[in-house]
């Protein structure tokens, strides 16, 4: 019979009322260990592990770098570090980041699949984008368990809905329900005696590996994927692409790693963060050009000073386009206002006239 006593749960945006649901539901005498990543600031402490010892009857502490894995006993990601599992301890690491997060729930959850194979009992809770689906799809393929929160019960359902797009999950459930059948798993006998469906691939192997900044592994030529088209939004470097049954992710030669969801949330914010830049060097550059071209006018420079205005009013209407593009995010720009121009500024003194006329 296979024996399920490690769980490992990864959950973001709401998950702090979602582990104290949780870990209320749970009984003292529970012959198994829970390892828990919450995304959260690289700065600042949490007071998570004391919430936890509050609300139920298992003592929670944040995870310590060698120690040894107790029954009956949380452990928690701190702040701005990877939760590893190896055969009978715990490792942290401060290796790159995965999903935009340090901790991430896919470095716990790959560990857990390679050092516990079938004992490992996968959780994913409440939050935004999709980490942890391929965590949890690497332990239902070697034989664990897989449990996801109903997204119509999560505060935000993208976590769970991206782990259900990818996994044939054992249990969908509600919040209030989860705790009592993590119960019944850990206690019960396993319902199936099958050998689990792949063994530990060089794959899993690797991405463990570079996930606790291995130097070996991220000088590996050798590495999963192939070269794809695309930059790492955190170092620049070439990111490979790799492709594992209904999940496409991609890894930088130094270990960021992406899933499509969080590469393009990451590429959406740089965009962001480029124009924002591209309109402040845009508004100087009007602002300055202005200045140069009322002071041709007062030495008489008509060339110059018309040559001043034109700069001004090309830097204007790109800013003012730059502009309308920010201001309405991800909704599309209206065509009327792609035109929009501001008023042209004539090398005469007169008052300004629109562009259009």
């Amino acid at each position: 019979m296979t024996k399920r006593d490690v769980i490992v749960i990864g959950t973001s945006a709401g998950g702090v009322e979602a582990l104290l649901t949780i870990v209320a539901a749970l009984p003292p005498t529970l012959p198994a260990s829970i390892f828990i990543v919450l995304h959260q600031p690289p700065t600042g402490t949490s007071v998570l592990p004391t919430l936890l010892s509050q609300v139920g009857p298992l003592p929670a502490t944040h995870a310590v770098d060698g120690e040894g894995i107790r029954p009956g006993h949380i452990y928690v990601a701190p702040p701005d570090l990877h939760m590893l599992l190896e055969d009978g301890r715990v490792r942290l690491a401060r290796g790159p980041r995965e999903n935009r997060h340090r901790p991430s729930a896919d470095p716990l959850f790959r560990s857990a699949a390679r050092s516990y194979r079938e004992r490992a009992v996968g959780v994913v809770l409440t939050g935004s984008l999709d980490d942890g689906a391929a965590g949890l799809l690497a332990i239902k393929r070697i034989g664990g368990i897989a449990v996801v929160q109903d997204p119509n019960d999560a505060l935000f359902p993208g976590m769970p809905q991206s782990a259900l797009a990818v996994t044939a999950v054992d249990h969908c459930l509600p919040l209030a329900e989860i705790g009592s059948t993590l119960v019944q798993i850990v206690i019960a006998s396993a319902n199936r005696e099958d050998a689990p469906v792949s063994g530990v691939t060089e794959n899993l192997e690797f991405e463990t590996r570079i996930a606790q900044a291995d130097l070996q592994a991220i000088e590996d030529d050798g590495r999963p994927g192939t070269p794809s088209q695309f930059g790492c939004p955190e170092c620049g470097g070439v990111l490979w692409e790799i492709e594992n049954d209904k999940i496409v992710r991609f890894r930088c030669r130094v270990g960021h790693a992406y899933s499509a969801e969080s590469l393009l949330s990451s590429q959406t914010e740089g965009l962001e963060a480029a124009l924002w830049s591209a309109l402040r060097a845009l508004e100087e550059k009007a602002s300055l050009t202005k200045r140069l071209a009322e002071r041709a006018r007062g030495q008489s420079q008509h060339a110059a000073a018309k040559r001043f205005s034109e700069q001004m009013l090309a830097a204007d209407a790109h800013a003012s386009t730059i502009r309308i593009v920010l201001l309405n995010g991800n909704q599309p720009v209206p065509s009327i206002l792609i035109g929009t121009e501001p008023a042209r500024y004539p090398t005469n003194g007169a008052q300004p006239t629109a562009l259009s006329e």
